[in-house]
């Protein structure tokens, strides 16, 4: 018994020495939730714009848009150097900005038959139960795995990202994506940030130290409002086909 026990101790200590903030998960989940609140409180607000002053949210849409850009850069410059005391607010304003900018497409969900206020609901609860599930399985990846599953899961984001660019410079030009591809490239975006929150659970630990909270808050933020948009996506494409 003392001989398995003294194995499995060994185990753990050697899975255990790649990570350098083994406690940041736990210490970032409250300032994920914050930001998710704040992020909801934008977003409401945007709705409130779209159905009281629908004439003034495209420019304010599009400020929003360049100052939440310049934001993010600032915001986890500053929380990688560790001065959450600035990072903070920068971060909070980050959070309202973004759910301004994503009212639209909830608007957009709201209005869409088929989808409404509970297809809101179910890409919102969609979300939380892929960070649970996410949470146990990138815990518990080895290396190999883990390194693996993070490779393959930032080329497929880089490819999405470059198909997504091109979607948008052809709308610019008038040439709107097929309904058909519209719902293929919304499934990959789900599927790719599924395994984005996995890789989350599994990266994090190992690059950020437990005080370093606020940056790896930031990458399951931004995991969890990408997921939240493609799953909406998904949902408006499939019941938006003629």
């Amino acid at each position: 018994m003392s001989n398995t026990s003294n194995f499995r101790k060994a185990v753990q200590d050697v899975k255990s020495q790649s990570l350098i903030g083994p406690n940041v998960i736990a210490n970032a989940l409250p300032w994920l939730g914050g930001g998710l609140l704040l992020t909801a409180v934008g977003t409401f607000g945007g709705l409130q714009v779209l159905q009281n002053n629908p004439q003034v949210f495209m420019p304010t849409f599009i400020g929003a848009i360049v100052l939440e850009l310049i934001l993010f850069f600032v915001a986890s410059s500053v929380a990688e150097k560790g001065n959450n005391v600035l990072a903070l607010p920068l971060l909070a304003t980050y959070s309202l900005l973004s759910g301004y900018t994503l009212s639209g497409l909830v608007f957009l969900a709201l209005q869409t038959e088929g989808v409404g206020i509970n297809g809101v609901g179910f890409a919102a609860l969609g979300c939380g139960v892929t960070f649970i599930g996410a949470r146990s399985i990138g815990s518990n990846l080895s290396e190999q795995d883990g390194m693996a599953l993070t490779k393959t899961i930032q080329l497929g984001i880089i490819a999405l990202c470059v198909v997504m660019i091109g979607q948008l410079l052809l709308s610019l030009l008038g040439i709107y994506t097929p309904s058909f591809l519209e719902v293929s490239i919304s499934a990959i975006g789900v599927l790719l940030f599924v395994g984005a929150a996995v890789v989350d659970f599994f990266i994090l630990p190992r690059s950020y130290r437990d005080e370093q909270y606020l940056p790896a808050a930031l990458s399951m933020y931004l995991t969890y409002i990408n997921l939240f948009i493609f799953i909406l996506r998904f949902l408006i494409s499939i019941n938006s086909r003629d």
